[in-house]
């Protein structure tokens, strides 16, 4: 079977097993395609039972892109459940040192908003779980309890357009068995651990490639953002609709002001730095190219001028990731492959090499100090004070560079307000 017939069946399985079906749509080219594929399975087979579509409206996006959204919603309201969300919630930004978030449709900047608010949209007052303390992926979580709630559904799926081409974690979205919560053995299919909700990925094998072959091939209508993109030299691989100031966004920022002159006007009076990362997001000066160490200074040194330069409070927040990540290296250790290993020995790093790891992986842990600078092909896994330097740059205020995924207070926070607004649903 090629891969459209591959999704042909596993689309099946989702339509005979779930009683409640989501499309999570962005407007990009991935979950537009997974769409039109939902659509046309349901028009081909009869489906008379409509589908939901989840999209969060982050109010700052190419117009091409609302267009799209708006055409494909309007096109097959027939089939369509719609629920397009314009809410407050913290979104993380990369573009300002002082600003780790910015909110999307914020009431009192209203006359700030880059455009309209859309008809028929569902805004916070639509969702009894919302607070103000939320990020985006909390919102999406708890969206999710919700939908299945107000459904009274017995089984809901939401259907995701994510390709492991894209990146590992997607990857790993997929084919990890570390929690092994496959729904009934099905790898393309991730049950939420002690709950009645999933995760299905119909078009994970998919190539980039084939995203635009099925496009040309059924005539399907498509964001056209993706043929100025291509206009303008980027990379097939590296068009992607995503929210402008994340850290893998910053770099493209400066499309905006040729492609969309008028959303770009507004953009920069709307979130902190906008500017200054459209200018120089493709420099080393926000850690994207090559970073040149200052003369007369070491990396633990420059790093230490950096944080000089920063707020109190985002200073502190990267000094306490720095500690959090020195302590680990010495006490517990990262796993690393044995080449690594090897190749650390014959530089003359110090190491202390554990035996079997307690994650499911071949690699053994490594206790080290932090080094101040290491040419290795691992630098981005290894504790070096550049990679900090790196972080403090990229205005990466998570420190993802770092390898860092959110702290046991971030979790428990989490798990607190989702407990609290439980019993509103």
């Amino acid at each position: 079977m090629n891969v459209y017939e591959l999704a042909q069946r596993r689309l099946r399985t989702v339509f005979e097993t779930f009683d409640n079906i989501c499309v999570s749509f962005s407007g990009g080219k991935d979950s537009g395609v997974l769409l039109h594929l939902c659509i046309d399975y349901m028009r081909r087979h009869g489906v008379k039972r409509k589908i939901g579509v989840f999209h969060l409206d982050y109010e700052i996006q190419y117009r091409q892109t609302a267009e799209f959204v708006d055409r494909m919603l309007a096109e097959n309201a027939d089939l369509l459940e719609v629920y397009r969300v314009c809410v407050p919630f913290k979104v993380a930004t990369c573009a300002s040192m002082f600003d780790r978030y910015w909110r999307p449709w914020e009431e009192t900047k209203r006359d700030l908003w880059v455009r309209k608010m859309p008809k028929s949209c569902l805004t916070r007052a639509d969702f009894p779980f919302y607070t103000e303390q939320m990020w985006d992926y909390e919102f999406q979580n708890r969206f999710a309890e919700w939908l299945h709630r107000r459904k009274g559904a017995e089984r809901t799926c939401f259907l995701i357009g994510i390709r492991t081409q894209e990146s590992f974690n997607r990857w790993r979205a997929v084919y990890s068995d570390r929690n092994n919560h496959r729904f009934r053995g099905i790898r393309w299919i991730r049950q939420w651990p002690g709950q009645s909700i999933c995760n299905a990925y119909p078009i994970y094998d998919w190539q980039t490639t084939d995203v635009w072959t099925a496009n040309g091939r059924f005539g399907w209508t498509y964001n056209h953002l993706y043929d100025l993109f291509y206009r303008a030299g980027v990379p097939l691989d590296s068009q992607r609709v995503a929210s402008p100031f994340l850290s893998p966004a910053i770099s493209t920022l400066h499309l905006y002001r040729a492609i969309d002159p008028e959303t770009w006007g507004r953009m920069v009076g709307r979130v902190n730095g906008a500017n200054f990362a459209s200018l120089y997001g493709r420099t080393s000066a926000i850690g994207w190219q090559t970073i040149r160490l200052p003369e007369g200074l070491t990396w633990e040194r420059y790093m230490h001028f950096l944080l000089t330069t920063l707020p109190e409070r985002t200073r502190r927040n990267y000094l306490e990731k720095l500690s959090v990540s020195i302590r680990f290296w010495r006490e517990k250790g990262g796993c690393l492959a044995e080449e690594t290993i090897a190749r650390l020995r014959a530089a003359g790093v110090e190491l202390e090499v554990g035996g079997k790891s307690g994650y499911r992986t071949a690699k053994r842990p490594v206790r080290m100090e932090y080094l101040d600078d290491i040419d290795l092909p691992e630098f981005s896994k290894l504790p070096t004070y550049k990679r900090v330097c790196i972080c403090i740059l990229k205005n990466d205020h998570a420190c993802k560079y770092m390898g860092f995924t959110p702290n046991k207070n971030e979790v428990l926070r989490r798990k607190k307000i989702m407990k609290k607004y439980e019993a509103l649903l």
